[in-house]
């Protein structure tokens, strides 16, 4: 590995120390700075100033739990494909804003292609489910067209692909 800065996609500039720190940090956020700055072979300031310096560049946007949505009583997960009506999409910033705030969404997808949302919701039941599509999106006159998928497993990418990237 070497020192020398590499300028990643987004344009910020990361060397091989932070790339490490950041794929430490992805596997596990709660990772004590004493504990990070050994394992990328660095004092803790340093550590720290680096995991400073990752934040204020946005290349860390920020720490979050996982939660088991089944543990809070949604034990169903759906995908809803949405697509607008060509004459509503001067709303899609609004449509997209409106949806972020339901409580049932746990991730929103701005597409590119014959869809224009792709959201994720977690929900109790599937009349629950139902009630989302129906109140939130069959409701709205923007909305052309709605396709719901059951999601029967859901796994979150493994951390170690970080790596292979970084």
């Amino acid at each position: 590995m070497t020192d020398a800065p590499q300028i990643s996609a987004a344009g910020v500039a990361l060397d091989d120390i932070d790339r490490r720190i950041v794929a430490l940090l992805h596997e596990n956020a709660r990772t004590p700075n004493v504990e990070l700055a050994r394992a990328v072979g660095v004092s803790p300031s340093t550590c720290l100033a680096r995991v400073r310096s990752l934040r204020e560049r946005g290349v860390i946007v920020r720490y979050t739990a996982e939660i088991n949505p089944a543990a809070l009583g949604y034990t169903l997960q759906a995908l809803v494909s949405v697509r607008i009506r060509p004459g509503a999409r001067h709303l899609m910033e609004q449509i997209s804003d409106e949806l972020r705030r339901q409580p049932e969404v746990a991730q929103l997808f701005f597409l590119g292609g014959t869809e224009d949302f792709l959201i994720h919701v977690r929900v109790r039941d599937s009349e629950h489910v139902r009630q989302f599509v129906l109140k939130n999106l069959s409701a709205n006159p923007a909305v052309a067209l709605t396709e719901t998928n059951l999601v029967f497993e859901h796994h979150t990418a493994n951390p170690a692909g970080l790596r292979a990237v970084l």
